[in-house]
C-alpha cells in the first residue's frame, strides 16, 4: 500500500468511513453523518497546509477502483494567532482493514507532512480511550499530555479524550 494527498475523487470513500465511526463508533464526537455537500467543503478546507492523505492499495487496478484502505489529515489544533504553529490530526482506517499497518502508514506520512509544513506541535485527541491508537501514537513519538475526563456524551455514555503530543524534532 501506499499514500497519497486525497482527492475530491476520493470523498464518497472518506465520507464512508467517517460516516461509519460517527453511527456506530467513538472516534469521533459528530453525532450526524456528513452530507456529501458538507464532505466536500470539508475536503477544500483539507489541502495546503492541512492536508488530507489516504492510504490505498499499490496496485494501479486497485487505485483506479477508488479503494481506500483510510485516511488522515491535519487539522488547525486552535483558531487563536498563537496556535498557528500547532496542527491536530486525525486517523481513520476502514473497519475491514485495521490491524494491517494502515494506521502506521498514514500517521509516519502524516507526521512527515506536518514537519515540512513547518508545524512545532501535533496534538492528538483519541476519545474513548483507544488503546490501539494510543499505541500507535507512541510508536511515531506522541507522549502523553492527559486525559480530559467526560468531557464527551455518545450512545448514552460518559467519554474521555486522551491527549497526546508530538513535538518537531530539529
Amino acid at each position: 500500500m501506499l499514500t497519497r494527498l486525497a482527492t475530491m475523487a476520493d470523498a464518497d470513500a472518506i465520507a464512508e468511513i467517517y460516516n461509519r465511526e460517527v453511527t456506530d463508533g467513538t472516534a469521533t464526537f459528530d453525532m450526524v453523518p456528513r452530507s456529501p455537500a458538507e464532505q466536500a467543503a470539508w475536503m477544500r478546507d483539507h489541502s495546503g497546509a492541512y492536508p488530507c492523505i489516504v492510504a490505498v492499495p499499490d496496485d494501479s487496478e486497485a487505485e483506479a477502483s477508488g479503494t481506500v484502505l483510510g485516511w488522515a489529515c491535519l487539522s488547525p489544533y486552535r483558531t487563536r494567532p498563537a496556535y498557528s504553529t500547532s496542527v491536530e490530526d486525525s486517523i481513520y482506517v476502514h473497519r475491514d482493514h485495521q490491524g494491517r499497518g494502515v494506521g502506521s502508514l498514514l500517521l509516519g506520512d502524516l507526521v512527515a507532512l506536518a514537519d515540512e509544513h513547518g508545524f512545532h506541535a501535533v496534538f492528538a485527541r483519541i476519545a474513548d480511550a483507544g488503546a490501539a491508537s494510543v499505541a500507535l501514537h507512541a510508536k511515531h513519538g506522541f507522549e502523553l499530555v492527559g486525559v480530559e475526563r467526560e468531557v464527551g456524551r455518545k450512545f448514552g455514555r460518559w467519554l474521555d479524550v486522551t491527549l497526546m503530543q508530538r513535538l518537531r524534532v530539529a
